[in-house]
């Protein structure tokens, strides 16, 4: 294995479902570079969630990959960290807490409950959120953290909301 395909193996082996351009950014390299090396690592996975291709070793099953990925988005991080804190709650409160518009936090949730990392279920004719799988995620919350530009495009979504519904 080359040298420059063994760093890029070691980055995603220490930073599971880095995405492609965090990983030409972290490694300084040119992405036709980064792009053919990925096409000989036989022990890379990828997987496109949310427009975003992220990068994984062979050890993760499909549903840790999504999970990945989502805790990787600093909305979608903080809605798993709220759930893990209260088992259950109504979307409303959730959002609340976060201090997110509704609609934020649905778009977040479409994809979270989409590859069943969050479920939506009826209580008493109330809409509650839980984590389908909350020890997996709990795990998982300890291996992942979002990247600066993940955390600013994140921030950036909740300020224009922030501005559309108070104006």
């Amino acid at each position: 294995m080359s040298d420059t395909r063994a760093r890029i193996y070691r980055h995603i082996e220490s930073n599971p479902g880095v995405h492609f351009r965090e990983l030409t950014r972290a490694l300084d390299l040119a992405t036709g570079q980064v792009q053919y090396h990925l096409g000989r690592l036989d022990r890379i996975t990828s997987e496109s969630i949310n427009g975003r291709t992220h990068y994984y070793t062979a050890s993760f099953d499909p549903w840790e990959r999504h999970a990945i990925a989502f805790l990787r988005r600093e909305t979608a991080r903080d809605v798993l960290v709220t759930l893990v804190e209260r088992e259950a709650a109504r979307p409303g409160e959730v959002a609340d807490h976060l201090d997110i518009a509704r609609s934020t936090l649905e778009h977040h949730l479409s994809g979270l409950v989409e590859h069943d990392i969050v479920e939506k279920r009826r209580d008493g004719g109330r809409v509650m959120l839980a984590l389908c799988r909350r020890d997996q995620t709990v795990e998982l919350l300890a291996t992942v953290d979002p990247t600066a530009p993940d955390r600013l495009s994140d921030r950036f979504t909740r300020l224009l909301d922030r501005l559309f519904e108070s104006g």
